[in-house]
């Protein structure tokens, strides 16, 4: 059964939906768990994944001119992130540890006028650089997953909801991303590159290692300090 003969003026049959669109929330865990912590399991986000599947097969209305694969895809993503941001195994430690850091990044920035270097920052903190380094390693490796993360918009998983304000909220995401643009080039060439790499290319951080010479654990060192470096550049929008 092909699958453009599910989608027929009568309704789409939600089993067969859901059998032929199996594959799609494996593609989808397949292609995030690349990008996510090593403690979240790919067996929690295909589970997540069929449920959001289960809710697409239910609520699609062919009328409305998107395709199901399309809409599916949108709600199976949404399932999937909702359970992980229901899974809070980030300690306290972690997160007082990367307020710590964007802290010290902020007061050296003003001091220094410049970035500060890996080593600035851990003097700052008074720690070793080694320690610094699995500073940051727990931070990229606990920390909590936003959307934006992955490269999924918020608009766009909440594409079936009714929109308030539509032209402001366009201007303010607008806004924002030439905000987020401007602030990615002022951040050390490594770092920005590893961040263009990483969401523009879809290269995962083993990949990156690779072109920029450096160890798996090391990419995710700059990814962590670059982004503790945006939040402090875009404070503003927080």
């Amino acid at each position: 059964m092909s699958k453009a003969s599910a989608y027929t003026k009568a309704g789409p049959n939600n089993d067969e939906l859901v059998v032929i669109h199996a594959g799609l929330v494996k593609k989808i865990a397949h292609h995030l768990k690349g990008r996510l912590p090593a403690n979240v399991l790919l067996d929690d986000l295909i589970q997540s994944g069929m449920i959001g599947l289960l809710e697409a097969a239910k609520n699609f209305d062919g009328s409305k001119g998107a395709s199901f694969e399309t809409f599916a895809g949108i709600r199976i993503r949404g399932s999937m992130l909702d359970e992980i941001r229901r899974g809070d195994w980030v300690p306290r430690s972690v997160h007082r540890n990367s307020r710590a850091v964007m802290k010290a990044v902020e007061e050296l920035h003003k001091e220094l006028g410049r970035d500060p270097k890996d080593y600035e920052i851990a003097e700052k903190l008074s720690i070793s650089i080694d320690v610094y380094a699995q500073m940051l390693n727990d931070i990229a490796s606990g920390k909590i997953i936003g959307i934006e993360d992955l490269g999924v918009s918020e608009d766009v998983i909440h594409l079936d909801t009714e929109q308030h304000d539509e032209s402001f909220s366009n201007t303010m995401s607008e806004r924002f991303q030439t905000a987020l643009s401007s602030a990615i080039k002022t951040l050390p060439e490594k770092e920005a590159l590893a961040l263009s790499l990483y969401y523009d290319e879809g290269l995962n951080l083993k990949e990156i290692g690779q072109v920029l010479s450096v160890s798996e654990s090391r990419v995710s060192q700059i990814h962590s300090q670059a982004m503790v470096r945006l939040k402090s550049r875009l404070n503003s929008w927080t």
